[in-house]
């Protein structure tokens, strides 16, 4: 469960979004069988969102700009010996940098949960997004 990134081209590796600025991005929405349930590429007008105002779903926010609640932490239990075990506490992190295109896949509990977006998406729905980071403002 959670969100998965693969880089389909990749950014300038410099420049990535923060929180409280303006993402636009360009995207291709679909079903885990391949079908396409909303594009703004198709629409050719690219789509804004702020990041951590809740105005995209967590997978987005996640996956594009490294927002995450206190639970998205992994906790790594690393055996040392057999009488001694050390724990580290690592944060795995997915942010996309300015020009980046990937493919970012959420599990149901990262889009539309139970739900679904009725006549759109399915409940229990994964999704995967094509999504190029174009701009930050």
């Amino acid at each position: 469960m959670g969100v998965e990134v693969e880089t389909i081209s990749p950014g300038d590796g410099r420049t990535f979004p923060k929180k409280g600025q303006t993402c636009v991005v360009h995207y291709i929405g679909m079903l885990q069988n391949g079908k396409k349930f909303d594009s703004s590429r198709d629409r050719n007008k690219p789509f804004k969102f702020k990041i951590g105002r809740q105005e995209v779903i967590k997978g987005w926010e996640e996956g594009v700009a490294q927002v995450f609640e206190p639970d998205a932490v992994l906790h790594v239990f690393l055996n040392i010996s057999v009488s001694f075990h050390l724990l580290y506490s690592i944060s795995i992190y997915f942010q996309m940098s300015l020009g980046q295109r990937a493919k970012i896949t959420c599990t149901p509990d990262m889009a539309y949960g139970a739900t679904g977006h009725p006549g759109v998406i399915p409940p229990n729905a994964t999704l995967i997004f094509d999504v190029e980071l174009l701009k930050l403002e």
